[in-house]
């Protein structure tokens, strides 16, 4: 009897680490696009680089290492996590305060897939994708829409405060990936025109704070550059160019943009408490009464998300202007801090932005190239969170709520895992 020949049977290839590696690099690099879309497809490679991240934690000590390297930045986010459960608890207000602060949970698990070695050039253009993306967006708002001030791809005209922060910041990052030296002039020239396509749309937001922020930042990181790579003309140019393209775009804005900066003085100086008009006043007007709140209950605030009923109140009873009754957050998340929690809750908010950026600014002198322009990347965004909010809410929608844990637990551990190989002995 005549035996049929064994078919082979078809194996599928395991997923070796160096895949597992590729593929959450991906996802990784997904997620500053993501977080700017309103479409439910983020939550794929969030789930992903969550349920790995868990994982990671478990089976392997080399993670585990590399977050005790970061503990201090990781206390910081989880302390601000505990306070805010205990401020809902104690001024019973529900669970429904804690949407935004609970996503510290998910941002945890997420940063232990940076103790693997992802892959730089992914990350890099992930960034700067996300970086043109948005600052096309920009640009279609407002040559094709019409839209006198762009808010991006996620909210309306009110987000376009918070949204030119989040652009600015990837603007940042773009331009640390065009001064790199390891890429080549091709891939370098795709990032620095990725960073201008980027700088071209936050100017066309008209946002003043953010832009005021973001121009002693880039400064300071170009100074930086300078300094450490002692490559000045290279950063000369680069400042050149951004500040020249600022002032391009600006000069082509002449009636919105120099409207808005001119009205800055007037408003200030004008200012009535009780008859707040225009933006300057209006922020003078909330911070005028979050104070009162401060002085009133300066240990324990009003509870989360209550400047909006507070104000309400108030207007009725004839003690605030009309022009602020529809404000919910006092546009500024230090003065936030006050009314939600008074002196507490402003030291762990300043915890909060203080402790990553003391971290990040302590290894921008480390050896390793690689970790300084981590650190620096990370430092500059934390940089911009701590200008931007004096003047508005950061924290106020998950856009930008996700990128800063994202990048500050994110970055922070891929900094622990490269000091952590230096400090472990060889067996």
């Amino acid at each position: 009897m005549e035996m049929c020949p064994a078919v082979p049977r078809t194996t599928v290839p395991p997923l070796t680490s160096e895949r597992l590696t590729w593929m959450l690099s991906w996802c990784a690099a997904s997620l500053p696009l993501g977080f700017a879309l309103s479409s439910r497809a983020k939550l794929l490679p969030m789930a992903v680089l969550m349920v790995a991240g868990v994982a990671l934690l478990v089976r392997r000590a080399d993670v585990r290492r590399a977050w005790w390297q970061t503990r201090w930045v990781v206390a910081a986010c989880v302390l601000r996590l505990l306070y805010d459960v205990a401020n809902v608890l104690g001024h019973r207000l529900g669970w429904a305060p804690l949407d935004l602060p609970s996503q510290t949970l998910p941002f945890l698990a997420v940063a232990a897939v940076f103790a693997l070695p992802l892959d730089r050039r992914i990350l890099g253009l992930g960034v700067s994708v996300a970086t043109a993306v948005l600052g096309a967006a920009c640009l279609w708002q407002r040559y094709v829409r019409g839209i006198d001030r762009p808010y991006g791809l996620n909210g309306g005209d009110w987000a376009a405060i918070e949204f030119a922060m989040y652009l600015l910041i990837m603007v940042l990052l773009s331009l640390l990936q065009a001064l790199r030296s390891d890429l080549s002039r091709r891939a370098r020239a795709a990032h620095a025109a990725a960073a201008v396509l980027g700088l071209y749309g936050a100017v066309l937001t008209q946002s003043r704070g953010p832009l005021l922020a973001f121009a002693p930042v880039c400064a300071l990181v170009l100074l930086w550059h300078g300094w450490q790579s002692r490559r000045w003309r290279c950063a000369g140019i680069a400042l050149a160019l951004v500040t020249t393209a600022m002032l391009a775009v600006t000069a082509s804005m002449q009636r919105e943009m120099l409207a808005r900066f001119r009205a800055v003085p007037h408003e200030l100086a004008t200012f009535v408490p009780g008859r707040a008009h225009g933006a300057i006043g209006q922020r003078l007007e909330m911070w005028r009464l979050s104070w009162r709140v401060f002085t009133a209950h300066p240990s324990t605030g009003l509870g989360l998300d209550q400047f909006g009923p507070y104000v309400r109140a108030a207007h009725a009873r004839g003690e605030a202007s009309a022009a602020i009754a529809g404000y919910v957050h006092p546009h500024s998340e230090y003065f936030e801090s006050l009314v939600a929690g008074g002196w507490p809750a402003l030291l762990v908010l300043a915890l909060f932005l203080g402790v990553p950026l003391t971290f990040f600014a302590k290894h921008m002198a480390d050896p390793d190239e690689g970790i300084r322009r981590t650190a620096a990347g990370a430092a500059a965004a934390v940089a911009m969170f701590d200008l931007c909010a004096f003047s508005d809410n950061v924290f106020y929608r998950a856009m930008p709520h996700s990128l800063y844990l994202f990048l500050v637990l994110g970055l922070a551990v891929d900094i622990g895992r490269r000091t952590g190989v230096r400090t472990v002995p060889i067996r």
